[in-house]
């Protein structure tokens, strides 16, 4: 498993290197944004960790970059630790957000966990359904592209695997609980926020209108389901 380190505190940075290490990751470090972006798109990695506060181009802008290209699990390293700050990183597409100082364990079983998800998850796009057609609106699980009306989408991860989610159960109503246990493959601790903050930038991208929402409609008191499209 290859990871790329991206960091510019350099006791930080050497310090997660040799741990993960002996756990038998291969860990490439880089110090600042702009060669974070050459870096990543010339391999193959299997999971990022960005700090935010970097030279040159900024966490948050290597991460847009990133996710222009790849949906590869995105963990932020952060000493900002701000509701909004978390909020605005899950928005933008980081899969998981961990709060400096931090312990190397943590860390590891986040890394862990991530990348288990995130491998499990295209196994089983492979055995599914490829493609899944619900009024305009078209996702191919095969390279997790999303149509509307023949345009091309860009998703996340976690927002195609909300969306995949609704496509194929188009009349059942899914609680937060429920997409969160099916989309993150984790148990859910009560915290509403990463699925809200998914559901907000899914609708952003593929609603006319994400105030007055067709594709992705809530139904109060419970949670989410798809609307009711002509197939």
């Amino acid at each position: 498993m290859k990871i790329l380190l991206i960091e510019d505190d350099v006791e930080i940075s050497e310090m997660l290197k040799k741990f993960l290490e002996t756990e038998g990751y291969e860990v490439t470090t880089i110090c600042d944004g702009e060669s974070a972006c050459e870096k990543f798109f010339a391999d193959v990695y299997s999971l990022v960790l960005l700090d935010l506060m970097i030279p040159k181009r900024s966490g948050m802008e290597v991460m847009r970059i990133i996710r222009e290209k790849s949906t590869v699990p995105i963990m932020i390293l952060s000493a900002k630790d701000t509701d909004s700050d978390k909020t605005l990183g899950l928005g933008l597409g980081a899969d998981d957000y961990v709060t400096k100082p931090f312990s190397v364990t943590e860390v590891l079983a986040r890394i862990k966990a991530n990348i288990r998800r995130n491998t499990k998850y295209a196994a089983g796009a492979a055995e599914e359904e490829e493609k899944i057609t619900r009024g305009e609106l078209a996702i191919d699980t095969s390279d997790y592209s999303v149509l509307i009306r023949g345009k091309k989408i860009e998703l996340t991860a976690k927002e195609f695997g909300i969306l995949k989610l609704f496509m194929k159960n188009p009349r059942k109503v899914y609680t937060k609980e429920q997409i969160y246990s099916l989309v993150w493959q984790d148990a859910y601790v009560g915290d509403e926020n990463a699925v809200n903050v998914h559901i907000s930038r899914l609708r952003n991208k593929i609603e006319d209108n994400a105030r007055n929402p067709k594709y992705i409609m809530t139904v109060w008191g419970i949670g989410y389901k798809l609307g009711e499209l002509h197939e």
